[in-house]
């Protein structure tokens, strides 16, 4: 569930695994996030009727060939599907990658954000909530930070984040640091 104001409805963030475990948890809002070329998951046949969104990008941070990384486009249609939302009835939003980890966690960041100007942190504390093990995609959080004129708030808010969970699980920054994810990942204390 997103904090009080953040957003006025239930937020749950998922890999593509977990889907069947949130077929019954009264989902009225789907964004899938997606390998461009990844099949579509099976598994929304188990959820009732809902209003579902697809995005197709890779999660990458720095421009890689034949990989496409997430643009300012894809941010800006973020922001609108969050203003969007705003005119709709939202009972509860699953947000899902294909881990649940980066691409989704920096989209629910975003909509947490977009209409909380000076609650950036509190953001980052309703994800470690929601989402312990999270990973924001930080190419997306920049782009946000940018288009929502945040001045840096946005970024500061998300590398304490990231300070914040590599404390709390180290074994998991072995494989960050050898990523192209690498320049995310705060020196080892």
């Amino acid at each position: 569930m997103s904090g009080p104001g953040l957003l006025p409805f239930r937020l749950t963030i998922c890999g593509i695994d977990e889907l069947p475990d949130h077929a019954a948890a009264g989902v009225s809002h789907v964004v899938t996030i997606l390998d461009p070329q990844w099949p579509d998951p099976e598994h929304f046949a188990l959820y009732p009727p809902h209003s579902r969104t697809i995005w197709r990008f890779h999660d990458i941070v720095n421009p890689q060939e034949g990989q496409a990384h997430p643009t300012m486009r894809d941010v800006e249609a973020i922001l609108d599907y969050g203003t969007a939302l705003k005119t709709e009835t939202v009972e509860h939003l699953l947000i899902h990658c294909h881990m649940g980890i980066s691409r989704s966690t920096a989209t629910a960041i975003i909509l947490m954000a977009q209409h909380n100007p000076g609650r950036e942190a509190e953001a980052f504390t309703h994800l470690k909530a929601i989402r312990p093990f999270s990973w924001p995609n930080s190419r997306m959080v920049r782009m946000a930070d940018d288009q929502l004129k945040r001045k840096g708030a946005l970024v500061d808010a998300m590398r304490l984040h990231h300070h914040g969970v590599a404390r709390r699980h180290p074994d998991k920054m072995a494989y960050l640091r050898t990523s192209e994810r690498a320049a995310e990942v705060p020196p080892e204390e």
